[in-house]
């Protein structure tokens, strides 16, 4: 059987370390870069993983979308924050009937896209890892990185090939799992993604400080039992269990920084639209109120603004 050709959107942390490890299995993979376009068509990507360090040498690499070829698959690594720019980026990679897998955090991205691609062309997954890109073309992965991901439309077709990328991800390497309720897969990410990211901005502290103390992990569990019970009520289908179970892993995990924290940091824009706001509305429209989330996000804007009113923004 012929290998599925990719497309990769956002070649950094997320992207960059995925499609480099396809790229070693011999699927044809083409890169879309900005900033770090130069630097990585002369030296390619460097590697540094649990699942083993390598050097992809020369990789198929692009500074504009409309330029790169119609592939089977195209994987979108951008952060939420861009996703207005998200459907002019595509038409290119999914002219062919491709189809587009969205690795992005947060609730609502699949529905975005649906008003501008047939549905059934659109996949959505979580990345269950710790991985940040440290230099142009440099990724380092130091725990975790399990892809769940599934289509947004259930029907015979796409559950078949969300079965085929699965086996093809595992055989490159990546730990991968196809679900057929993406929705699910979507709140249990949602239960580590808002406690941790937001409160590691709140906060100014890591996964290994906020999980040190008492003070911090019941506000944590607090966050959590919200986001678990608004997802229930949104159709979800997720254990009471997975609240403790979401402190236990990251009690375990590599210390690690949010990639919330970097952006707040480095006085980038943060996900709070995709990761807080569209959960909330979500959860009021279901007739739940998410109190302790709500002040989380209104602290996080207030964060941002100061940051960019410091900036001159």
């Amino acid at each position: 059987m012929k290998k599925q050709s990719f497309a990769v959107l956002g070649a950094g942390a997320v992207g960059g370390l995925y499609g480099a490890m396809l790229a070693k299995n011999g699927h044809d993979v083409h890169f879309l870069l900005r900033s770090d376009f130069e630097h990585v068509a002369a030296n390619g990507f460097q590697i540094e993983s649990r699942w083993g360090d390598f050097h992809l040498k020369q990789p198929n690499v692009y500074r504009n979308a409309d330029e790169l070829p119609a592939c089977d698959v195209t994987l979108v690594g951008l952060k939420t924050v861009q996703n207005e720019l998200l459907p002019e980026m595509l038409r290119s990679t999914m002219r062919d009937g491709g189809i587009a897998l969205i690795l992005q955090n947060g609730l609502g991205v699949e529905e975005s896209l649906s008003e501008h691609f047939e549905p059934t062309k659109i996949f959505g997954g979580c990345c269950f890892l710790c991985s940040n890109k440290v230099g142009p073309g440099h990724i380092r992965h130091i725990d975790y990185g399990r892809i769940v991901f599934g289509p947004s439309h259930n029907t015979e077709g796409t559950l078949e090939l969300a079965k085929e990328i699965e086996s093809e991800f595992n055989a490159a390497g990546i730990e991968a799992q196809m679900s057929d309720d993406l929705s699910t897969v979507r709140w249990r990410k949602l239960m580590w993604n808002i406690p941790f990211n937001g409160l590691s901005v709140a906060l100014d502290a890591s996964t290994d400080r906020l999980i040190a103390s008492e003070d911090s992990v019941t506000l944590i569990r607090d966050i959590i039992t919200e986001v678990h019970h608004a997802g229930t009520h949104c159709g979800a289908s997720i254990g009471e269990e997975w609240i403790e179970k979401t402190i236990d892993h990251t009690r375990t995990m590599v210390p690690y920084d949010s990639s919330m924290r970097l952006d707040y940091l480095a006085g980038r824009p943060m996900e709070l639209d995709a990761i807080l706001s569209n959960p909330l509305q979500a959860a009021k429209a279901a007739g739940i109120k998410m109190p302790k989330t709500e002040m989380l996000l209104q602290v996080l804007r207030f964060m941002q603004q100061s940051s960019r009113s410091r900036d001159g923004h």
